[in-house]
């Protein structure tokens, strides 16, 4: 069962990237900067990297505890305990790297991107030594117009 929801929240994520292409695809056609008839032949793509995997099991979780929402165009997919911490601890070089790391009131951040004003629309974790859950996460799709009432 976990397997499948794996394999489910891997084929969301790939869903999302060809979707996000469709969408500036027609974007482009609609302003009339295609010169030809509409190619629908789908990219090939690369395998996943590791990282890809902190996703799926995030995602996972939050699908079979229904822990996503709704912000605007955007679904918040959350994770918490052992996944969220998986999460936590792959992104500590990175967020080093970029300067995405932020400590608040005990509750330190981590983001995929540098944070320059909120986390609206980041993929981030936290970790709160004294909080329980310990450990979360908040994942973004982002689903456009479709989503939106």
């Amino acid at each position: 069962m976990r397997r499948t929801a794996v394999f489910a929240a891997i084929a969301a994520l790939s869903l999302s990237a060809s979707l996000a292409a469709c969408a500036t695809a027609h974007d482009a056609m609609a302003d009339g900067a295609s010169g030809g008839p509409t190619d629908l032949t789908l990219p090939a793509g690369d395998p996943a990297p590791p990282q890809a995997r902190l996703y799926a099991d995030c995602i996972s979780q939050s699908v079979a505890t229904g822990s996503f929402d709704r912000a605007g165009g955007f679904i918040r997919f959350r994770c918490d305990g052992a996944p969220a911490r998986a999460f936590y601890d792959g992104l500590a070089a990175w967020s080093a790297k970029i300067g995405s790391e932020i400590t608040v009131d005990g509750r330190t951040w981590r983001a995929t991107q540098k944070v320059h004003k909120d986390l609206s629309g980041l993929d981030y974790c936290w970790h709160a030594p004294t909080a329980n859950p310990a450990y979360g996460c908040t994942t973004v799709f982002n689903a456009g117009d479709f989503i939106r009432e």
